[in-house]
């Protein structure tokens, strides 16, 4: 039985040896393990199963154990989504997910600390010394089942209308691996299908859907029972009964994770979206 992820690392793990047509890079400094991997062509993306693209995981300690967010975790998120954004241009951010349901809450509560400066003319910024900001609107769509529209439609909608050069779409995912659980961002510039990792796949969210660059971030904070069957039992998925190989499992401290997880995105994508400004003074504005 194959169980369930979102994560791009997670599926070239489970293919062995050399991949054709996937090229895959790793880095490490301080805390963090950057590995970059690259679909180059639709022999590779049948391969591990992921749209051609690019795949970036930043893997750190648990989420649940720190709160600083000025060190080289959050150096290595900005640097990695900036090498994925245009250079310039308005920017819209998008947080999807459940604000009820704490391990789907990641994106809203990360949208709710992004730096909104669209509103904002050039000459009151720069009266209150932050000099030219680039333009950003942030936006949390809400779910189907209380909005009764897909969150594609919704994008799709704000984006014929305000024309954003790139979309930032962050999600909560689900990896197979107990290890990355609650402690690894993935960047990509592919997309996104929300609910693909826990078997709910909804419209998908990417540039062929909205016209315009799509860079999904996320972090995995479920797992389901198929992973807790093959790691605490060694394997033997077969002593899953009932429904019990369909159930998702999250982290005890899922609370903490979900609220730093969201804290070190947010200002990851600030910092990303307005390098000039300083990270503590990016905490202070939107805090």
């Amino acid at each position: 039985m194959r169980s369930r992820t979102d994560l791009a690392i997670d599926e070239h793990e489970r293919v062995s040896g050399s991949i054709p047509g996937v090229k895959k890079e790793e880095l490490s400094f301080e805390n963090v393990r950057i590995t970059r991997i690259t679909v180059e062509n639709s022999e590779g993306a049948e391969a591990i199963g992921k749209p051609v693209g690019r795949y970036i995981t930043v893997e750190t300690e648990s989420f649940g154990r720190f709160s600083d967010m000025t060190d080289a975790r959050q150096a290595a998120v900005t640097g990695e989504l900036s090498r994925l954004l245009p250079p310039d241009g308005a920017v819209l951010v998008a947080g999807l997910g459940n604000t009820e349901i704490t391990p789907d809450a990641v994106g809203p509560r990360s949208v709710g600390m992004i730096l909104a400066t669209r509103h904002l003319s050039g000459e009151l910024t720069r009266k209150v010394g932050l000099g030219d900001l680039r333009a950003v609107s942030a936006l949390s769509p809400g779910v189907l089942g209380k909005t009764g529209i897909e969150t594609g439609e919704l994008l799709f909608g704000v984006v014929r209308q305000i024309a954003p050069a790139a979309v930032i779409v962050i999600d909560a995912l689900a990896s197979n691996s107990l290890s990355r659980l609650g402690r690894t961002v993935q960047i990509t510039d592919t997309g996104i299908i929300p609910g693909s990792g826990v078997g709910n796949a909804r419209r998908e969210i990417s540039r062929k859907t909205l016209g315009v660059p799509v860079i999904a971030v996320g972090v995995p904070t479920v797992v389901d029972a198929v992973t807790l069957a093959r790691d605490v039992f060694k394997g033997e998925e077969d002593t899953l009964q009932g429904g019990t190989a369909d159930m998702m499992v999250t982290p005890r401290e899922i609370d903490t994770v979900v609220e730093n997880a969201a804290a070190l995105i947010a200002l990851s994508v600030n910092r990303a979206l307005h390098p000039a400004i300083p990270a503590e003074e990016l905490m202070a504005l939107v805090g």
